[in-house]
């Protein structure tokens, strides 16, 4: 076991994202594909330079996600109305069901991982992270 938090901390990330990289594979998704979905997802359309920005990716990766999140049509390339220069990328119908398969996915996974705790000790390691995101 790690002698300090960050590894801990580190540790337990990586545990979850494995657990969710497996819940993810059956929908033929990738952890990356699955992150941009989301991300677009919670928008009415984003543009590409956003979606990299938000995935912390350069644009050509952005590209190549997206370009496989179309290719399985759970997002489409449409035109920007306030710039017709510009692409936004919008959730598909499929990948407005596949997010909410993906959602139950992370929770049940999550769930899972967390179940040795009790509620209390949930509720006081929720307070504890929340003191250290920004």
């Amino acid at each position: 076991m790690p002698d300090n938090e960050s590894d801990l901390v580190m540790q337990v990330a990586r545990t979850l994202r494995r657990r969710w990289a497996a819940a993810y594979a059956p929908l033929g998704l990738t952890p990356h594909q699955a992150r941009a979905l989301r991300v677009t997802g919670e928008h009415d359309g984003l543009r590409l330079s956003a979606v990299a920005d938000a995935l912390r990716i350069s644009a050509r990766s952005a590209t190549e996600v997206v370009d496989a999140l179309e290719k399985a049509k759970l997002v489409t390339r449409k035109p920007d109305p306030t710039d017709r220069r510009a692409i936004l990328v919008a959730v598909t119908a499929l990948g407005e069901r596949t997010l909410g398969t993906l959602a139950a996915a992370r929770t049940k996974e999550a769930d899972e991982f967390f179940a040795h705790l009790t509620a209390a000790e949930r509720a006081a390691l929720r307070d504890i992270l929340g003191k250290l995101v920004p």
